[in-house]
């Protein structure tokens, strides 16, 4: 029985005899994950009548590590007024994500008793396009102006106090809300003792932003590159929206990765919600859908069988090398594939590098080919040797190389195209990468065979 069992009785005491000092105490004396991992056990009602007996900012940081579920039914099941206060003090940019998944009725029962300003906020985040850099931040950032003294912006800063979700930065904006200027808290404190120098003479200028309609995966690229713990969002005209936080960060860089993960597969990525919770005739439409196209995708290589069926049947020994010659080029450009799409995940190459890549592996491919030629070629010769003559043997180890060699180039070309393309190059993931090799591999070996046996 798990320590958070053992607890769960006592915790229903306190709410029987509505001891309000135990289960503050209870709620303050932990860390918030450890108090959210021990409250896991209750109903959401339960859940909820105890976090109401701390600080509005103390619930919301317990509040936030739930899973997605559990805070759904929490703000379901509460009273509507107590739930619609809650909500206008959870951070912009996460109260969306959940009423996203809250039962609609219930959204429509709380959003009237939300103060105008955050219904604003809330419907502007909802209106960005999902995966976008809209979609994903925070309007809780700090606004100072560039007029304003190191005093003046001090003062600012206590009064915006009880939005911020972070202070790591503060942004300095000028006519109609233009991002001009950032300043480091670092750098801020420094000058905490020179109350009447301007912001202007220190905020740094040479800012790194992101397009609000931007995919979030280059917001990840960004803060991987320049090491930033939020990322200022402008729209086209420079106007500052809102700001992404290193936790949602990474947690788009987390999606980004299971997303890139399920499409190497060929699954249809399952978005926002968990292999366990999706339901298994969703996931196996997920997944259904890819394997028919792969499946028609491999009548190719049945029909070049069949258009070269007479030479099968006239050198019988051909088949027995097939299985290994196509599953030899599936794997090279797999293999070529996984590499070229990590590196561009990674931000490692662009598509400016496409012509060195593309003689890189080419390179590869003939060295590949040729290393795996001599290891086809010894295959043949102890299965086939006593009863072929080499001079017919040696189709196998050429035709190991060449598919090698083709396998090798396809995989490392076919993501840059559906990155020139716009699309993902983790669509071009290594099930479909294999299918197109075996395809080639079988029409190389059979043209080969036609012209250098028959």
């Amino acid at each position: 029985m798990s320590p958070n069992t053992l607890l769960l009785p006592e915790l229903r005491e306190m709410l029987a005899e509505n001891n309000v000092a135990e289960m503050k105490e209870f709620c303050t004396a932990l860390h918030p994950a450890s108090t959210a991992d021990f409250l896991v056990g209750l109903t959401p009602k339960e859940i909820w009548e105890i976090l109401k007996q701390v600080d509005v900012d103390t619930r919301a940081n317990i509040f936030s590590y739930f899973d997605n579920d559990i805070q759904v039914q929490i703000l379901e099941s509460g009273t509507r007024t107590e739930i619609a206060e809650f909500i206008e003090h959870l951070p912009s940019d996460d109260r969306v994500d959940i009423l996203d998944d809250v039962d609609p009725q219930v959204v429509e029962e709380l959003m009237p008793l939300i103060s105008s300003e955050e219904q604003e906020d809330i419907e502007l985040l909802s209106s960005y396009p999902e995966d976008t850099c809209g979609s994903e931040m925070s309007t809780d950032f700090v606004r100072l102006r560039e007029n304003m003294t190191v005093g003046e912006a001090l003062n600012e800063i206590s009064s915006q106090a009880p939005t911020f979700e972070t202070v790591s930065y503060l942004y300095v904006l000028g006519t109609n809300d233009h991002l001009v200027g950032l300043i480091s808290a670092k750098e801020f404190l420094r000058h905490i003792s020179q109350p009447k120098t301007l912001l202007s003479s220190f905020m740094k200028t040479d800012l790194i932003t992101v397009d609000v309609q931007e995919s979030r995966e280059e917001a990840v690229k960004l803060v991987a590159k320049y090491d930033f713990i939020a990322l200022p969002v402008v729209d086209r005209k420079g106007v500052m929206l809102g700001i992404i936080t290193h936790d949602d960060i990474l947690d788009a860089a987390v999606h980004e990765m299971a997303e890139n993960a399920h499409l190497s597969a060929a699954v249809d990525p399952l978005g926002d919600t968990t292999y366990l919770a999706t339901n298994l005739f969703v996931l196996a439409q997920k997944r259904f859908m890819w394997l028919a196209i792969l499946l028609f995708g491999a009548l190719s290589t049945a029909c070049i069988l069949n258009a070269f069926e007479s030479i099968s049947e006239q050198i019988v020994w051909l088949v027995v090398f097939l299985p290994m010659i196509v599953s030899t080029g599936g794997n090279c450009g797999g293999q070529s594939a996984t590499l070229v799409i990590t590196a561009l995940a990674t931000n490692e190459i662009t598509m400016s590098d496409c012509l060195r890549i593309l003689r890189r592996e080419f390179a590869m491919g003939t060295l590949l080919g040729i290393g795996m030629g001599f290891f086809g070629l010894i295959n043949a010769l102890i299965i086939c040797g006593g009863s072929v003559p080499l001079s017919q043997l040696i189709i196998v180890p050429l035709a190991v190389f060449l598919v090698v060699f083709a396998s090798n180039m396809t995989g490392a070309f076919l993501p840059l195209l559906f990155q020139r393309l716009g699309w993902d190059p983790a669509l071009m993931s290594n099930p479909f990468v294999a299918g197109i090799s075996d395809t080639m591999g079988t029409f190389i070996y059979m043209m080969l065979a036609l012209y250098l046996i028959l």
